[in-house]
């Protein structure tokens, strides 16, 4: 195969691969969020599963944490269920973008579980909290679409 074939070859394989990517990146997207956060609310559902109960209960002490653990469970596998049905989607990401403000905020209101040498040397719980800057961006990638727009594998017009 000459170098010009070659070239066409790659080309029309990079084609197909990268429309198919636009075709259903977004999909893949919200079923894996759906998955992450019916997982991860499952897990609170039962005392002990969780890796992140600990945390929870060390950081929000202001709240009893047999009644706002499970409240937290049941909001997550909610958020979880909207991204994988794809319904309501703005409400579903506002929930998700509240639950976040919660998931994030030991990095405020209780350091000495998220580091052990600030800034950068994260403990594990604290690896944990900072792996939900990949979920937002996902969740902002799948907002873009809920007015039906969607993905696109073609350079736009000049």
């Amino acid at each position: 195969m000459d170098q010009k074939n070659l070239s066409e070859t790659f080309d029309t394989v990079d084609n197909w691969l990268t429309s198919w990517m636009a075709r259903n990146g977004v999909w893949f997207l919200r079923v894996a969020i759906g998955l992450v956060y019916i997982w991860f609310g499952a897990l609170k559902l039962f005392p002990g599963a969780s890796p992140a109960e600990a945390l929870i209960r060390d950081t929000i002490t202001f709240l009893p944490a047999n009644l706002f653990i499970p409240f937290l469970a049941i909001w997550e596998i909610v958020i979880g269920l909207g991204f994988l049905t794809g319904r309501y989607m703005r409400l579903t990401i506002l929930l998700m973008m509240l639950q976040i403000g919660g998931a994030v905020s030991p990095l405020v209101l209780n350091p000495g579980a998220v580091f052990v040498s600030f800034p950068f040397v994260l403990t594990l719980e604290g690896q944990y909290i900072i792996k939900n800057v990949v979920l937002i961006a996902a969740a902002i990638v799948v907002g873009a679409t809920v007015r039906g727009g969607g993905l696109s594998n073609r350079k736009p017009a000049a």
